[in-house]
């Protein structure tokens, strides 16, 4: 794993695999929280490489609804890794925007947001940017945003909740290196003992800055939390129920029709 990570949050476990070229996934346990951390690092320069949505079948058609990450990444195919994206109600509707390949399937512009493109570009947004007004691409919301420019983000009050920043719950956060071109996928697992007691939004964020993230946004955390690699899922998330359906997730899937195109480029 990084150094910076590994400096901040002192594992005493740490392991790492290659599902795809261009994609590790990190494992570590920490007794300092304790914490169990997922991380997925993408390396965005890969051709072979692509962000997307990943809705239920029912949001498919129009209508609310939830689905598992392990469904979701099964029903699409060429997923590599995925996790749970946007807050949503309970019959299944986001909170933040949606867009789907150009395709606006919810907007709502005060939500924070993760946008990409098909040139590759990636790009994490303030609520009420006005560049992330529809248009081609893809966009998922979360929130709030943690890093922006390399500074962090105040999180205090958040969603009118004073205790969602403050007190320690599951999480999933994305965050990008710009400079590195690179993507984490994170997912920190809470509210199991002395297995992992998650973390609070400021954690979180040192998280990502020991990542050398200088963008990041929150998602849906609590027992939402959810990591797919490979088809599996990896996290231990916190309902006794298991993993939890949610309204939609952010996937990295394996796309060789891009290479031909930058190649044909």
């Amino acid at each position: 794993p990084p150094e910076g990570v590994v400096a901040w949050a002192r594992p005493t476990v740490a392991l790492a695999r290659v599902p795809a070229p261009g994609v590790t996934y990190h494992y570590l346990w920490s007794p300092e929280g304790p914490w169990a951390i997922h991380l997925v690092e993408v390396e965005l320069d890969r051709c072979g490489l692509e962000l997307d949505v990943l809705r239920p079948p029912a949001r498919e058609e129009g209508r609310p609804g939830r689905a598992r990450v392990t469904e979701m990444a099964a029903r699409a195919g060429d997923v590599i890794a995925a996790v749970n994206a946007d807050f949503f109600t309970p019959e299944g509707r986001v909170l933040g925007s949606e867009i789907d390949d150009g395709r606006v399937a919810s907007w709502r512009p005060g939500r924070p947001w993760l946008r990409w493109d098909p040139s590759g570009a990636v790009t994490v947004g303030p609520a009420g940017d006005g560049e992330a007004a529809p248009g081609s691409g893809d966009l998922l919301s979360g929130g709030p945003v943690l890093l922006a420019a390399g500074r962090r983000v105040e999180p205090e009050g958040t969603f009118a909740r004073p205790g969602f920043a403050a007190t320690r719950h599951p999480r999933t956060a994305v965050g990008l290196d710009t400079d590195g071109r690179r993507l984490w996928l994170v997912v920190v697992d809470g509210r199991q003992g002395g297995f992992s007691a998650g973390m609070t939004l400021d954690e979180l964020t040192r998280l990502l800055e020991a990542l050398g993230a200088d963008e990041a946004l929150n998602l849906d955390g609590g027992g939402s939390s959810t990591l797919v690699v490979g088809g599996r899922l990896v996290n231990r998330p916190s309902d006794a129920a298991g993993e939890r359906p949610v309204a939609n997730a952010l996937a990295v899937r394996a796309s060789p029709a891009r290479c031909l195109r930058s190649l044909s480029g």
